[in-house]
């Protein structure tokens, strides 16, 4: 006698049929933010001003809960003083923390960045690292800092950046759900294509600061409403 057949497992079929469009329809909403985001920001860059892959890390991990403007006015000193991570590692820690000190949170940022530079002399041969794996051991890298060294130091796109503009914006655009950067990651990983996870990136950030900010954005001068569902939500509030 043959199996009945389970009206449970037929109905998760067609359940999981009709997710696919849906997934289809975002991956294609991304692609139109990436290309508008290209149309809008064509020369957009990192904004940190860098000379070496160590000066880059450096002013990463300066740039935590600091705007990159404030960073750029504080590494001319500090790169002429100690411009690579010899010297950084060598250095008097009260100096470090001193040339750093208007970024914020200086005392961990001047431990971290001597940590780093320590383990980059010792264990890197003075070079800084261009695999996410081995950069991720360094005091004060996590996955943001990594994939911008990564990214505009050496070239080599392993992942999405995600700061704060990034965070707000993907979440606005509905790209993710997500208010980890870990998952947001994960979530635009699969949305792009890897060879403009940067791009995006950097992008993303440019927007952030000049048209969707966080306390408000600027829904009524934006390029992205007819792509951005969170756009009608705060239309309609002012309305």
């Amino acid at each position: 006698m043959p199996p009945k057949s389970n009206p449970s497992s037929s109905k998760k079929k067609k359940t999981t049929q009709k997710k696919r469009p849906h997934s289809k329809a975002l991956k294609a909403r991304s692609l139109d933010i990436f290309n508008l985001l290209t149309e809008i920001y064509p020369d957009a860059t990192c904004s940190l001003d860098y000379e070496t892959p160590v000066q880059l890390l450096v002013a990463t991990i300066l740039s935590a809960q600091c705007t990159d403007e404030r960073v750029n006015k504080v590494t001319p000193a500090l790169f002429a003083r100690f411009p690579d991570a010899e010297s950084i590692a060598e250095c008097d820690r009260d100096e470090l923390e001193s040339l750093v000190r208007s970024t914020g949170f200086y005392r961990n940022k001047a431990k971290n960045i001597q940590g780093a530079c320590q383990m980059i002399v010792t264990d890197f041969g003075g070079k800084v690292p261009d695999e996410m794996e081995q950069l991720l051991k360094l005091p004060g890298v996590a996955r943001k800092t990594a994939n911008v060294v990564s990214a505009h130091a050496f070239g080599n796109i392993q992942g999405v950046t995600v700061d704060t503009h990034v965070k707000r914006l993907s979440n606005r655009w509905k790209l993710t759900k997500s208010d980890n950067p870990i998952q947001i990651e994960k979530d635009l990983m699969a949305l792009l294509p890897q060879p403009e996870w940067e791009n995006y990136s950097i992008r993303t950030i440019f927007h952030g600061r000049a048209i969707c900010k966080a306390r408000k954005p600027g829904c009524e001068i934006c390029q992205f409403t007819h792509l951005c569902p969170s756009s009608k939500e705060y239309l309609n509030k002012l309305n």
